[in-house]
């Protein structure tokens, strides 16, 4: 059974860091492009980063470049979303999900799979 897991969240300091992490079973991630996605309550879900699977290709959103970091461990099938110098608007429940594709410019492709549980981040000081 395909299933990605999100984790990682919880209560941050505004200023503070954090690393996500999105742990596949059932596939191989580096096959594919993987997307991190972002909603914050009352909000549409917004898309953040991406990594690409073939390349490791990454974009990052614009509003978020800077602080905002993807990567991914092959060896672990993890794909990691790092975030420095949290913001109170960063506070949301945080998704990883498969995508078509990830490129530098154009950003992300169509999800499809499951959204999973996603992993909520709160921050507060």
């Amino acid at each position: 059974q395909r299933q990605l897991v999100a984790s990682g969240g919880g209560l941050v300091q505004p200023g503070g860091s954090l690393r996500l992490s999105c742990v596949a079973s059932g596939f191989t991630l580096d096959n594919y492009a993987l997307g991190w996605f972002r909603q914050a309550p009352g909000k549409e879900r917004e898309e953040v980063s991406c990594i690409s699977g073939p390349d490791g290709t990454t974009y990052t959103a614009d509003s978020m470049k800077g602080r905002f970091t993807i990567s991914r461990d092959n060896a672990k099938n993890t794909v990691y979303l790092q975030v420095n110098g949290v913001k109170p608007e960063d506070a949301a429940v945080y998704y990883c999900a498969t995508i078509t594709r990830c490129t530098a410019v154009a950003g992300f492709g169509y999800q499809f799979g499951s959204w999973g549980q996603g992993t909520r981040v709160t921050v507060s000081s």
